[in-house]
């Protein structure tokens, strides 16, 4: 963060349906708040490139084949995307500093129980479990940024950007570190790394971030939150499952209908219960619902992808962990080096047509991508290796902060949860059906997702095109 970027993160006064905060927030806090929130997205995106690097040992290991692997990924993807409402709703409801601290023990201690998993049962629960962590850390961390900048649209977006280019250095540091780590010693090294990170997110925000406002309600939604667990577990295993079984077994067609069954409920149920786990009305704002329509096609594509490209360069090309760091270390860099770029381009040209330009630069990526084979060199793959993650870096913030923007600062820690559940439920997505699609014939299946991830983009830039809206904003350029 650079001493311009600090002189310029200022506080203005609330436009938001509350009362102005009238105490100043001083550039030091700032710093810290962004600092401490930060640590806990780096978790979160950490163990994503890390747990890829590892697959293939893993694997070997604990003698499991890619159904296994699958559900080690998406085990922590699917209790991320299930309690990320309830995570954000206890955040507003008791405050998002306990709830992310919460998230942070519960993230280290799931992490230390992953690293001395004895067989792919344990692993599994303890990845659940660490989905459970990181359900509280990514709508707290951004509910205590959206307090932290009050209403100022400049400052957010900046702090947005950073937030989100902190993620991308994990995402940059896990393949090298985690191949390296591999190596050197096991697999099992990859989740301790986590656990001194954590001791340090801890101390800081219980030391220095300042609490969010409680927003009291009767109670929680307890049957929405079991309908969204049973709907998303039952199409994410169906998925995971037709691997195995094929797409026309009965077992698939009932997982998928028990799924539609949980989905129709839940929304029922959403729209009867005086306090929802997922607020239906905040729909009726195009802007949100785009943004989130928008969020589910970048995950379901990006995290499909890279469980792809992680098997391709391991399995299929025979990569050594290291080589496969060092090879995918070209597509978090650009998202790095994008994310940063974001974060100014967003207030200099706005969002929307920012997150368009983003988006079709992604689709364009993953089309350069569709016509890998077992003999593609790696320098042929390097074009979209590159395309796709300058894209995406460049949509992901814009989309954040377009999306906070569409709600009270008292509500952000729900709203980021709605638009963090969906991302994470569309990653899961993406992982179970990519994985089903190359289990059969990997050749054939790796063309048909890069094809289907193309157009999918496509879909979601005509979503942005016509569904978000620019704030309103005062005279003194707030909301």
């Amino acid at each position: 963060m650079t001493t311009t970027h600090l002189d310029e993160l200022q506080t203005a006064p609330s436009q938001s349906g509350q009362e102005p905060d009238p105490r100043p927030f001083s550039r030091k806090a700032l710093l810290i708040t962004i600092l401490a929130t930060s640590l806990g997205f780096v978790l979160v995106q950490l163990d994503v490139s890390i747990v890829n690097v590892a697959l293939a040992q893993i694997g070997t290991d604990l003698r499991t084949g890619v159904t296994g692997l699958q559900w080690v990924v998406d085990a922590y993807t699917l209790l991320f995307a299930s309690l990320l409402l309830f995570a954000g709703t206890l955040a507003d409801r008791i405050g998002a500093r306990k709830a992310f601290v919460s998230g942070f023990g519960l993230f280290v201690a799931a992490s230390l129980a992953c690293g001395l998993a004895p067989i792919p049962t344990v692993l599994i629960v303890a990845r659940c479990i660490q989905g459970i962590g990181a359900a509280f850390l990514v709508p707290c961390s951004l509910a205590l940024l959206n307090h932290a900048c009050r209403d100022d649209i400049a400052t957010r977006a900046r702090a947005v950007g950073l937030w989100t280019a902190a993620g991308s250095v994990a995402l940059a540091t896990g393949p090298v570190l985690g191949g390296f780590l591999v190596h050197a010693l096991s697999w099992r090294s990859i989740f301790f790394v986590n656990l001194p990170l954590g001791a340090i997110g801890i101390w800081l925000t219980w030391r220095y971030v300042e609490e969010s406002p409680a927003h009291q309600s009767d109670r929680f939604d307890l049957g929405g939150q079991l309908l969204a667990i049973a709907g998303l577990s039952s199409l994410t295993a169906t998925m995971i499952e037709t691997s195995v079984v094929g797409w026309s077994s009965p077992l698939v067609l009932l997982g998928f209908g028990i799924a539609l069954i949980c989905v129709v409920a839940f929304v029922l149920v959403e729209a009867r219960v005086r306090t929802p786990m997922l607020p239906l009305n905040f729909f009726r704002n195009p802007t949100f619902s785009a943004t989130t329509l928008v969020g589910l096609a970048i995950n379901l594509t990006l995290y499909g992808v890279i469980f792809i490209l992680s098997l391709y360069l391991q399995q299929v090309r025979h990569f050594s962990p290291i080589d496969f760091g060092i090879a995918f270390l070209p597509f978090p860099l650009v998202l790095l080096a994008s994310n940063l770029a974001s974060s100014w381009l967003g207030g200099k040209f706005g969002m929307r047509p920012l997150m368009v330009m983003g988006l079709l630069v992604a689709s364009a990526g993953y089309w350069l991508l569709h016509k890998l084979d077992p003999t593609t060199p790696y320098v042929a793959m390097l074009p979209g290796l590159l395309v796709i993650p300058l894209g995406i870096g460049l949509a992901v913030p814009a989309m954040t902060t377009a999306l906070l923007s569409a709600v009270p600062r008292s509500r952000s820690g729900i709203a980021s949860g709605v638009l963090n559940t969906v991302r994470q439920a569309g990653g899961a997505i993406g992982v179970a059906l990519f994985g089903s699609l190359i289990a059969q014939d990997a050749v054939h299946g790796v063309s048909i997702v890069f094809v289907a991830s193309a157009a999918v983009i496509v879909a979601a830039t005509m979503i942005a095109v016509f569904g978000i809206r620019p704030p309103k904003l005062d005279k003194a350029g707030t909301q």
